[in-house]
């Protein structure tokens, strides 16, 4: 690239990804362009035996997703996918908690992911904004929590679905006059029925103005709630039922008591952030490499959410109820 690679701090580079997934030093091969790149480079990168970390969503189409984890498990590759916020020890809580029963029988998700960034409809076309490349609201941050809503609560059977794009053209470029027109959605919103018997909503969008990373939840079960919003990642809201007039959410603060947090500081409430989410992400990648521990969500479990994901689609298309298992 004509960069010196040594002022980064890396013995060499390549110029293409062809090269780097050939190179016999390189051992895990990391995807972070867009989406409609990640079937080819995940593809080639399995074929040379590297593990793979591979950015949501896994693929354009759940033909090409199934393909990779196909691919990925005749190879007996590891695999990972960016599913980053799942590393959040206060998710670790959260679904350990939920696991213990402490909020009894599950009967309701509530969640929600809203961003602004494009909220304006003068901010100019991306490749987000093209189907063939990209995905909208619902690939780009929905699975985020299509993932999180599996992580804790299990499979989803049926959903229905609608999506609308609000802003059906963009410029092409900032101050351009010369417009784009707009084939993804700006928002998408569902009703899930998950097996256990919970129902849920789900609600995605790109153009909520006032929000910056509002991936939120609540979970509700017979004996208690729980909410999480990770504009602030350091708090889970607990309600358990208890004696009248003295029963009340609890906010609880990250900590050491919960691992990922202990490997930052010795103190609670001294607060994570998004790039230690990231490292504690790379960290459960590279010990499942070296074959000590989980990965996190690999490229089966992705291929999962894209056909949750793939099933909204159809839902918001047909106007109906839509089972997983004709997926």
């Amino acid at each position: 690239t004509g960069t010196d690679p040594s002022a980064w701090g890396f013995d060499h580079s390549h110029a293409d990804w062809q090269h780097l997934i050939s190179d016999p030093q390189v051992q895990i091969v990391a995807i972070t362009t867009p989406n409609h790149l990640h079937f080819p480079m995940a593809m080639a990168a399995i074929a040379a035996g590297k593990a793979v970390y591979c950015e949501k969503p896994l693929a354009v189409s759940l033909a090409q997703a199934d393909d990779m984890r196909r691919s990925a498990k005749a190879a007996g590759v590891v695999t990972q996918v960016g599913y980053n916020y799942q590393h959040n020890p206060m998710i670790g809580l959260a679904r350990e908690m939920i696991d213990a029963g402490e909020l009894g029988d599950i009967v309701s998700f509530q969640g929600e992911f809203s961003e602004d960034f494009m909220g304006n409809p003068s901010s100019p076309w991306s490749w987000r904004c093209e189907a063939a490349h990209a995905g909208g609201a619902l690939a780009d941050l929905g699975s985020h929590l299509l993932a999180m809503a599996r992580h804790l609560l299990g499979d989803v059977e049926a959903v229905c679905a609608d999506s609308s794009t609000v802003h059906r053209q963009r410029p092409a470029r900032n101050g351009s006059q010369e417009m784009r027109s707009i084939a993804v959605d700006d928002q998408t919103h569902a009703l899930l029925r998950f097996a256990n018997g919970a129902r849920g909503t789900f609600s995605s969008s790109w153009l909520k103005h006032g929000y910056k990373n509002h991936l939120s939840f609540e979970i509700s079960g017979t004996k208690g709630t729980l909410a999480f919003d990770q504009e602030r990642l350091n708090e889970l809201r607990i309600y358990r039922t208890g004696a009248a007039g003295r029963d009340g959410f609890q906010r609880l603060l990250a900590g050491p008591a919960q691992p990922g947090y202990a490997a930052f500081c010795p103190a609670p409430g001294h607060q994570l952030g998004y790039n230690e989410l990231k490292a504690l992400e790379v960290q459960a990648l590279i010990l499942a490499v070296c074959g000590k521990g989980s990965r996190g969500p690999d490229f089966e479990e992705a291929w999962q959410i894209e056909r949750l994901a793939t099933a909204i689609r159809l839902a918001a298309a047909e106007q109906r109820w839509v089972a997983l298992s004709d997926i």
